[in-house]
């Protein structure tokens, strides 16, 4: 599976609201006219400042005022032009420019006929995004598989059938091919209890490179702990890359189930006693390939990188050259003739991903940077190769997608525009794509009264909207052009709560968070699972036929059962905080990753 309110004051259309909203307006409340959103991390003193008002009818001539903590009026101005209309209820869209606000303090903004919201500035952007991006960092330390010791000897399976290409269903019972191996440890990858070479090899890649980056011991020892977990995915005796620890749901025939069919914490798996739960207590592991046969590109790609990245980072001499000569392993293992379908996870449905030339860029060139950090003479044909396969990238992947899960290659442009500085053609057309690719985001913003890079009615909507932050930064550090600035910092100011729902979408940054993921461990124990980024808002039409069922063993949250932002739903979008909504608030690694890197 990618599976308290409260009003101080009284609200008029003529006269400044006097009260604060701290969460989610219901219908009544939001009558007399509109409400207030805007960035619940804080901004920076000399950041870019937007903040938005939703009205019914229209505002012209309406005044805005930002007072401080002692009700002292400290700035005044106009309401921006009407951006449009978000949905039949919210007719008019305003942004509301307090960039001129440098003081450090406690703010609350007032706009007449909507309700007040408070926002914080502080010295340092970097100061605020660092505890955000330590909030990130922490949910991994949350998602460690610390319970399913029964992976240290588990058996090997052949890939099975499935019941269709949009189902996880298998199809007869599992064949076992050898074994034991060790997969213990790693990461969850989401709500659930399933691990995927893919997904982690991705998101240690942005952890690695956020810790060379910025030297942070906080990333570097959960970057440590995805590594030592890829490294035992890699067999590198038979030469073989495990992919998948786990499967997703039972077969047709009802023999066994899976991880997704039953809701429990993880420490009861392995003392299941039930014939049809074998699968859960000894868990299958999964191959990319045949042993010794070549691996499908993006796997090898991205999980060199994450290695060679590592061997940049490193201090240990004699780790770092482990750490490249398993990345030399992989990635000269790559599958590059006659490629079709990837191998990402079984079934490929979970992370359907089409792009792999961004992945062998990303891992030649990290290859690279770590070997001429060793003195290691073959980073000359490292470096040609990440050369080959930019050029492929450029000519054959490039203009359909944006930093994430299945996109590397803003990441992979911008150490290469470093590693091969001396070639300009290369580094004007690395920069011309960067660039092209946060036009993407840019042509899309200007259209969104919100100022959104990323698409509502999509998955992965705020990760994408960090990555569009992550890439505006990596353009501005790689070409020196500022141009992006404000559109990156507008991309932040998205995910943590100035948008249509007024929702962070980082639990545990701002007033207004996500309450309810779609989270085994956060949803039975009740524990507030801090640092975990949901993905958001997503198509509504994924939610016309409800949001079914509670599990057995699942807590109904909210306990209510209400949609307290079903009239804030627009533009063919729809954001739910709900246990059952897997499509909006179930938390994943690669969502957490790229928010680190974001905001690092």
């Amino acid at each position: 599976m990618r599976f308290s309110r409260r009003v101080l004051g009284v609200l008029t259309t003529a006269g400044l609201v006097s009260g604060l909203v701290v969460g989610p307006l219901g219908a009544a409340e939001a009558a007399g006219g509109g409400v207030v959103r805007v960035n619940q991390l804080g901004y920076g003193a000399f950041d870019g400042k937007a903040a938005y008002v939703m009205t019914r009818d229209a505002a012209t001539g309406v005044r805005f005022q930002v007072v401080d903590r002692h009700g002292r009026r400290v700035l005044t101005g106009p309401i921006g032009a009407d951006a449009g209309e978000w949905n039949a209820t919210y007719r008019h869209v305003y942004q509301l420019d307090l960039s001129t606000l440098k003081t450090p303090g406690s703010y609350r903004l007032e706009v007449p006929g909507a309700a007040a919201a408070d926002f914080e500035v502080r010295a340092s952007s970097a100061r605020l995004r660092t505890g955000a991006k330590d909030k990130a960092v922490g949910f991994f330390t949350a998602q460690r598989d610390t319970a399913h010791h029964n992976d240290r000897a588990a058996s090997v399976y052949e890939t099975p059938e499935f019941a269709g290409p949009d189902t996880d269903q298998t199809v007869g019972e599992l064949r076992q091919l050898g074994g034991p191996v060790d997969v213990s440890g790693g990461w969850y990858d989401a709500g659930d209890y399933l691990k995927f070479t893919h997904i982690a090899a991705y998101s240690d890649s942005l952890l690695w490179a956020s810790a060379r980056d910025r030297r942070d011991r906080t990333v570097l020892a959960e970057a440590r702990h995805g590594l030592d977990w890829l490294d035992r995915m890699w067999d590198e005796r038979t030469r073989t890359l495990y992919i998948q620890v786990g499967v997703g749901t039972g077969n047709v025939e009802g023999t066994f189930i899976g991880d997704h069919d039953i809701w429990r914490l993880p420490g009861v798996d392995d003392n299941l006693t039930d014939p049809s739960e074998r699968h859960l207590r000894n868990r299958p592991v999964f191959r990319a390939a045949v042993p010794g046969q070549p691996i499908s590109p993006n796997l090898a790609g991205r999980t060199a990188a994450a290695f060679a990245l590592a061997a940049q980072v490193e201090p240990n001499r004699a780790t770092a050259r482990r750490h490249l000569e398993t990345a030399a392993q992989i990635f000269a293992q790559a599958k590059t003739e006659n490629v079709g379908q990837l191998v990402t996870s079984l079934p490929f449905a979970f992370y359907p991903e089409t792009a792999w030339r961004d992945d062998l860029e990303l891992g030649a060139t990290e290859l690279a940077l770590a070997a001429r950090r060793l003195g290691d003479r073959r980073a000359g044909a490292w470096l040609r190769r990440a050369g080959h396969w930019a050029t492929q990238y450029l000519e054959h992947e490039a203009g359909g997608d944006t930093l994430n899960l299945y996109d590397v290659s803003a990441l992979a442009h911008a150490d290469l525009i470093r590693a091969a500085s001396a070639d300009r053609p290369l580094v004007r057309r690395l920069a011309g794509d960067l660039r092209a690719q946060l036009e993407i985001g840019a042509a899309r913003a200007k259209g969104d009264p919100f100022r959104a890079g990323a698409q509502y009615d999509n998955f992965d909507a705020v990760p994408h909207a960090f990555g569009l932050a992550a890439t505006a930064r990596l353009y501005r550090q790689t070409t020196g052009d500022r141009r992006y600035d404000d559109f990156g910092q507008q991309q932040l100011d998205w995910t943590f709560g100035a948008n249509p729902w007024g929702v962070s979408f980082m639990i545990g940054v701002g007033r207004t968070a996500e309450r309810c993921p779609h989270h085994q461990i956060a949803n039975i124990t009740g524990r507030e699972l801090t640092g975990a980024v949901v993905n958001g808002p997503n198509s509504a039409g994924l939610f016309e036929e409800g949001l079914g069922d509670h599990l057995d063993g699942m807590n109904p949250c909210p306990a209510d059962g209400v949609d307290r932002y079903a009239e804030f739903t627009g533009r063919g979008s729809r954001y739910v905080d709900d246990v059952r909504s897997w499509q909006a608030s179930e938390p994943a690694d690669d969502f957490a990753a790229i928010a680190v890197y974001a905001l690092t």
